[in-house]
């Protein structure tokens, strides 16, 4: 038998694999024996049973390999929501949500009603989050991933967000021009070279290449994104969408190629350019 003070004095063995060892041990010690991290600290000298213990070691060795926090615990918390995540999609970041900030920020007052297009949604955590903010609005959620759609599904199921509509496509393929037009689209689509030194690093490791990598120094799906959004936006609708830090010159040209206006980039807690974004001119529609 152990305790989970003896437990948790094992948060050394991840110490050379993260910079935050000591959470990591308590956030996988919580799931290993289904309680939260104040029953930890209330009762340090209660004993676990072998089961428990062996689901826990099993979860040391697995971050000792790198994998992420979240792939082994099966949630990630992003805008104050749980949500499910599997390998099927990405991790929902923290810089992700300045996208969901400008979205409620710059698309009117709570009383407004939107529509709003999500593409790409993976877990659907920047869908789900507008939603929970904007019930009011109508919210259309793309995945081409069905694992991920599966995934996004059940999110929507658990938090009960009935505004949002969730679709399998590539992109805009399941919309048809013309008929469906938005008063925002957001998109957080892979934006790294091939050749980066960080997918070989880390977390992303083990995060699907599809949801990560780009073409074209990492610019291509941005490239297509950009272009084809005018024909689903409705007048003066509003595009926003996430990319690498090195990337604002080359997005803000993208913008500037296809006849956006009031163009803007906006930085993310850590001060790097994170979120570029325009509106669609009369003329574009």
């Amino acid at each position: 038998m152990a305790s989970i003070q003896s437990c948790l004095r094992e948060s050394s063995r991840l110490e050379n694999y993260s910079d935050t060892a000591r959470l990591d041990a308590e956030i996988l010690l919580c799931t290993a024996i289904e309680k939260d991290r104040a029953y930890l600290y209330t009762w340090p000298e209660k004993e676990i049973s072998p089961e428990q213990l062996s689901r826990y070691q099993n979860f040391l060795t697995r971050r000792e390999q790198g994998e992420p926090i979240a792939y082994i615990t099966g949630y990630q918390e992003f805008w104050s929501l749980n949500l499910a995540v599997n390998p099927s999609t990405l991790i929902p970041r923290p810089e992700t949500e300045l996208l969901v900030e400008l979205a409620l920020e710059l698309a009117g007052e709570n009383k407004d009603k939107k529509t709003l297009l999500d593409l790409g949604t993976g877990t659907g955590a920047i869908a789900l989050a507008i939603a929970s903010e904007r019930p009011q609005w109508q919210i259309t959620a793309l995945e081409k991933n069905p694992d991920a759609l599966a995934l996004a599904q059940s999110n929507q199921k658990t938090h009960k967000l009935d505004n949002v509509t969730l679709v399998l496509s590539d992109w805009f393929s399941a919309l048809i021009e013309g008929e469906h037009r938005f008063d925002v689209i957001v998109a957080n689509p892979p934006y790294i070279d091939k050749n980066d030194e960080h997918l070989s690093q880390g977390d992303v490791r083990f995060e699907p290449a599809s949801a990560l990598v780009a073409e074209q120094s990492g610019l291509d799906d941005l490239a297509h994104i950009v272009s084809v959004a005018p024909q689903f936006l409705k007048e003066n609708g509003l595009l926003l969408v996430e990319h690498g830090y090195q990337q604002q010159q080359a997005v803000a040209e993208l913008f500037k190629q296809h006849g956006y206006s009031d163009c803007f980039c906006k930085h993310d807690l850590a001060g790097q350019p994170r979120v570029s974004g325009g509106l669609v001119k009369p003329s574009k529609i």
